[in-house]
């Protein structure tokens, strides 16, 4: 349900309790508008962490937002939006505060709703995000096995940025076991999925894997 009708539907409870005398509506009027604010701190959140990417500095909104999102959704029995909030405390924790120990943990939970309800692509990004986790552990092989389970269900969904984008993060891991040739063709295929898609954003990190490398 769109957030417009979820508002419209709480005006119309609102008329029924106040004018039909009914106030048994009220808790699911609560109940919509929980769901138009957990959508609305789920794409702030979104916006905020995008804005730090774009300048490196840390807005303390953000992990409220998806914490606040995470909680609402909870609330709802929303399994598919708690699991995508908690992807974001995970990615926040991060990429923002540099605290593995902190991420896992939301992450591994946002993986496991993700299954459970069928979120392939949630699921791609908790996957991304546990195989950086594990690169940065230094635990190469299990980062390579989460990375490529994120690029076969991202090439399934189509999410061809999102394939290219892990397939720098599978060249970086293959150069770390000195299989550079396999490194080089996986930056070379990324360069050509991101060129294709139009991700400029991730001809940038292609740029910088080609240096590395």
């Amino acid at each position: 349900m769109s957030a417009d009708a979820r508002v419209e539907r709480a005006r119309l409870l609102y008329e029924r309790a106040v004018f039909g005398g009914d106030a048994s509506v009220l808790p699911t009027a609560d109940r919509e508008l929980d769901g138009v604010e957990a959508d609305l701190a789920l794409a702030r959140g979104r916006v905020v962490h995008a804005r730090f990417l774009e300048d490196g500095k840390e807005d303390p909104q953000e992990l409220a937002l998806f914490e606040r999102a995470a909680e609402l959704y909870r609330k709802l029995g929303d399994l598919r939006g708690e699991g995508e909030s908690l992807l974001w405390v995970g990615i926040f924790h991060q990429f923002v505060r540099h605290d593995n120990v902190a991420a896992v943990p939301a992450l591994e939970r946002s993986q496991a709703l993700a299954a459970q309800v069928g979120d392939k692509l949630t699921l791609s990004y908790a996957l991304r995000h546990m195989g950086i986790a594990e690169h940065m552990a230094g635990r190469l092989d299990a980062a390579r096995e989460r990375l490529e389970e994120s690029v076969r269900l991202r090439r399934e969904l189509g999410f061809l940025p999102g394939v290219a984008a892990n397939l720098v993060g599978l060249a970086y891991i293959a150069a770390a076991q000195s299989r550079r040739a396999e490194a080089l063709a996986l930056v070379a295929e990324a360069a050509a999925i991101a060129e294709a898609s139009g991700a400029k954003g991730i001809m940038r990190q292609i740029d910088e894997a080609r240096t590395h490398l």
